[in-house]
């Protein structure tokens, strides 16, 4: 029994999270996240470890790869950097990277400073702004990327919807935003599809917060079939 829980925990999807930011009355923000927000002073402490080792992983490898670099230095080079480089040579470390061939250290630095940058969790928001329209965001996949964002404005925007959809066997329930002149709808959370209690949420209060009612303002002659295809 406790092995099968473990290997159902281990197999578990990661839970997600609801968050949700109104500064304003009309401007809402709905976050579903996988980063559970620490609220205890070890999770800070955990958090704080977590981006330490990450810096320095990253600075750790660029160093790697900047030795290497400076044993493949022509003796011959600018005086100000070779007064930067020289100290490193009586290091022993030096000595170490010498031994091993370029195609070695450079992969292997490169999937170290690649795991350090991946983001270890998702993130998906939805942004009312009321009168103006809605912007979807899906987080990178590492920190060196931007997200991933999409702005609808409000007069081109027909209705929200809950709809369903067959994944393999699986019923799977997610957020569409219906689109005039556009022939599928516009999924909000299209990684995380979370559940349909959080869908609900964020269907009223993106309608409140659109349109002020909560039945918005809608176009109840469009249909939307289990593929996303809009029908009028």
């Amino acid at each position: 029994m406790r092995m099968r829980a473990l290997l159902q925990r281990l197999t578990a999807p990661p839970a997600q999270h609801l968050r949700v930011l109104e500064p304003t009355p009309s401007t809402i923000c709905f976050t579903v996240s996988t980063r559970e927000l620490p609220a205890t002073l070890p999770a800070r402490l955990a958090q704080y470890i977590g981006v330490f080792l990450r810096t320095f992983a990253v600075l750790s490898a660029t160093f790697v790869l900047l030795l290497k670099w400076r044993l493949t230095l022509p003796e011959k080079i600018p005086r100000l950097l070779a007064r930067l480089l020289d100290p490193l040579n009586d290091w022993e470390l030096l000595h170490a990277v010498e031994i091993w061939p370029w195609q070695y250290i450079l992969p292997s630095a490169c999937l170290v400073i690649y795991l350090a940058l991946r983001r270890p969790y998702t993130e998906e928001s939805l942004l009312i702004l009321r009168n103006l329209g809605i912007q979807t965001s899906t987080s990178s996949p590492t920190y060196l990327q931007s997200a991933t964002t999409r702005f609808l404005p409000s007069t081109s925007i027909q209705d929200i919807v809950i709809h369903e959809a067959f994944k393999g066997f699986e019923v799977r329930f997610y957020l569409g935003v219906v689109v005039k002149e556009e022939d599928k709808v516009v999924v909000v959370f299209p990684k995380m599809m979370p559940r349909r209690e959080v869908l609900e949420v964020v269907w009223r209060g993106a309608k409140r917060g659109l349109w002020g009612t909560k039945e918005g303002r809608g176009n109840k002659g469009s249909k939307v079939d289990e593929k996303g295809t809009v029908k009028p």
